[in-house]
């Protein structure tokens, strides 16, 4: 068939040309594109000037056609495409990306499964992918540095409530043990494949050694609930002082403050300096400043805002510091029951 702009004696209309967009405006137009943690992501890696610089772009821009939009993601293309993507180190890229996403134990699994070495999965690995409920029989009347073992090699949301499920003085034991688990001998290994595959008719094969150490104990001991720190952590004491320190440092985070009630939060601000605050909130995302304004009076917390805001970029290590000065008067406050995280329900957490 014919066009029918031959019959009708007019010329068809020009495709306009899509819009010029110099290369601050289209990063700008690529940064809009992404979600608000994406973006906030990357543009906390750039300098204030070119902040400056993309956010009068992404303000002066107005309206943003579909022709901008494919404009700036055909710069970004030609970009890359330039640009390329080596193949070395992509394994270790992708072990990365994989262990942010589900976690180291898992991570590893699934980069066997992607790269396997022509071994079947140990029993091991099948035990890290059943949930609470499968583990606990496997485990039974086993000895504790047996089930100290499997635990550390779990997730630690699975390997909390395994541990809860366990009998008061054997959680002692168990946590003592992974506190203390330095390198495990391949016998105990292979020892601990038989048990499962023993209880679960898997086959027997070998599998990376996995550490424990204090911050494994520590998320354990917290993931538990109250009642067994209230356990535990006596009876470690007793076996040894400096393991249980090194423990309750890492059970006690910045993090853990924001579970405290407006009355113990106030409390606690009573015995911080400002300029301590000041610099723990600079590092600390908005929703999580909002639990220590809701503490102050309005006044103040006005001033602590805008005292944030004026303080200009601050090293994360100073940040941390702060952080750190402020977790330590918590545990101060706490030994001496000032305040208290948490209630006392079982199913609490620090």
């Amino acid at each position: 068939m014919s066009d029918m702009s031959e019959f009708s004696g007019d010329e068809p209309s020009p495709v306009p040309a899509p819009p010029a967009l110099s290369d601050a405006e289209a990063a700008a137009v690529m940064v809009m594109l992404l979600g608000e943690d994406q973006a906030g992501s990357i543009l906390g890696q750039f300098e204030p000037a070119e902040l400056t610089l993309l956010g009068e772009k992404m303000c002066g821009l107005g309206d943003i056609g579909p022709d901008a939009i494919v404009h700036a993601i055909a710069s970004f293309a030609q970009r890359t495409e330039e640009l390329g993507i080596k193949a070395h180190g992509r394994v270790d890229t992708v072990r990365s990306l994989m262990t942010r996403a589900v976690g180291e134990v898992k991570a590893n699994n699934l980069m066997q499964r992607i790269l396997p070495e022509g071994q079947p999965a140990s029993t091991l690995e099948i035990a890290r992918w059943l949930n609470p409920q499968a583990i606990v029989p496997l485990i039974q009347g086993e000895h504790p540095q047996a089930i100290a073992v499997l635990l550390v090699q779990l997730d630690p949301d699975i390997a909390a409530q395994v541990l809860h499920s366990l009998p008061n003085q054997a959680q002692t034991q168990v946590v003592h043990r992974i506190a203390t688990l330095g390198p495990v001998a391949p016998e105990a290994l292979a020892m601990l494949e038989e048990l499962l595959a023993r209880r679960i008719g898997e086959q027997h094969g070998q599998t990376a050694l996995t550490m424990g150490g204090a911050r494994f104990a520590a998320d354990l001991i917290n993931s538990s609930g109250k009642l067994v720190e209230k356990r535990v952590m006596p009876e470690i004491a007793k076996m040894d002082k400096q393991l249980a320190r090194q423990i309750e440092n890492e059970m006690f985070k910045f993090e853990h403050l924001f579970a405290l009630d407006a009355l113990s939060m106030g409390t606690l601000l009573r015995d911080v300096e400002s300029e301590v605050l000041i610099n723990a909130l600079k590092g600390t995302e908005p929703e999580h400043r909002d639990i220590f304004f809701r503490a102050m009076s309005s006044r103040a917390a006005d001033g602590v805002k805008d005292e944030i805001a004026a303080r200009g970029r601050l090293k994360m290590a100073d940040v941390l510091d702060a952080q750190k000065a402020i977790v330590a008067v918590a545990r101060k406050l706490a030994a001496q029951g000032t305040i208290e995280f948490g209630s006392s329900g079982d199913d609490d957490y620090v």
